[in-house]
């Protein structure tokens, strides 16, 4: 296809971690004379900007790491649009692969979902704009982030940000003149803060390398781990022990998505009851998830299992978690009743 189109330069963001390198590398091999310039964009706070003289002086604890940051970083500004070519300079017959073209089948979205995605930066900022200026979720997001049903419970913007339809800048510019316009309070600062949270599992990865995949961790942690067939089948099919969890197992199996309080509940009941590897929930998670994000996905589970950034090893206790956060049971009714 580079060839078709007669391409001469690739312009991408710049990625660290094995296989994503192994990727790049592949395509360099069977590219030609093709040049490649690859530069960090996928940061809120850009790597020139932060406080420490290289990666390997990013703190272990989030909460240094984002005082810093927030003290003594600006997040820079966004760069103008280039006026697009006129149709003369230009043909737009580009031709866009459907899912049978890459080898892989239709399907129809599951009407349950919190997140029925459609990729691409127009439909981010569609999301936008419904989410800040139109419905004003954004002022109540503190207070429904750790929703279970529904497209309104949190920003939903995970999936455009990992696939680099658009940026944390852009976001994070977004919310200021929202805070401007409109109103700044807890809410707004927080989206704020969990995107220093995504820049904090990026720098992880930068300073800690394949260490953020192997079993100890980046804290060389020698727990006691299990690799038990059944237990992942259960698991996966939504048939443990645990009514929350399967709820939760069978919403990202039928959409590729599931809640933050999801995710840190099943993370936490692999890990820390069933005492499995932890890498094959994350395995599984990377094969599933839309929003997938080669640091954060693998950060968070090392996080919640024991092996990586979180200074108190917390362990969540499941019912008490469905109780707090499903008290009438909705959303397991929504996900475990045919």
């Amino acid at each position: 296809m580079i060839f078709k189109y007669t391409i001469y330069s690739v312009y991408f963001q710049k990625e660290w971690t094995h296989e994503e390198k192994e990727v790049e590398e592949c395509l360099k091999l069977k590219s030609g004379n093709v040049k490649f310039h690859s530069y960090y964009q996928q940061f809120l706070y850009h790597p020139e900007d932060i406080p420490y003289d290289s990666f390997q002086e990013t703190p272990r604890i989030f909460t240094e790491f984002r005082k810093s940051c927030e003290i003594k970083t600006e997040v820079k500004n966004l760069i103008e649009s280039p006026n697009p070519l006129s149709d003369s300079f230009i043909s737009n017959n580009t031709q866009i692969p459907n899912l049978k073209d890459l080898g892989l089948e239709e399907f129809q979205e599951d009407p349950r979902s919190a997140f029925p995605f459609q990729g691409g930066e127009d439909q981010a900022k569609k999301r936008i704009e419904s989410y800040f200026w139109e419905t004003q979720n954004l002022s109540k997001y503190k207070e429904t982030r750790n929703g279970l049903i529904g497209e309104e419970y949190s920003s939903k913007l995970s999936a455009w940000l990992a696939n680099g339809s658009i940026s944390p800048r852009q976001i994070y510019h977004e919310i200021i003149n929202y805070e401007k316009e409109v109103k700044s309070n807890q809410s707004t600062y927080w989206l704020i803060f969990e995107l220093i949270w995504r820049d904090f599992f990026k720098y992880v990865s930068l300073k800690h390398g394949n260490k953020i995949f192997q079993l100890r961790g980046i804290l060389n942690n020698d727990l006691e781990w299990h690799r038990d067939e059944q237990k992942l089948k259960e698991w996966i099919s939504g048939n443990t022990s645990e009514d929350f969890v399967n709820a939760n197992m069978n919403e990202i199996a039928a959409t590729g998505f599931m809640s933050n309080r999801g995710r840190q509940n099943v993370n936490s009941y692999w890990a820390k009851e069933l005492k499995q590897d932890w890498r094959i929930g994350a395995a599984y998670f990377e094969s599933q998830l839309i929003d997938y994000d080669v640091h954060s996905n693998w950060g968070n589970w090392m996080y919640n299992s024991g092996v990586g950034n979180d200074p108190r090893d917390r362990k969540y206790n499941i019912k008490s978690q469905a109780e707090r956060y499903d008290p009438n049971n909705e959303y397991q009714d929504v996900w475990l009743k045919n």
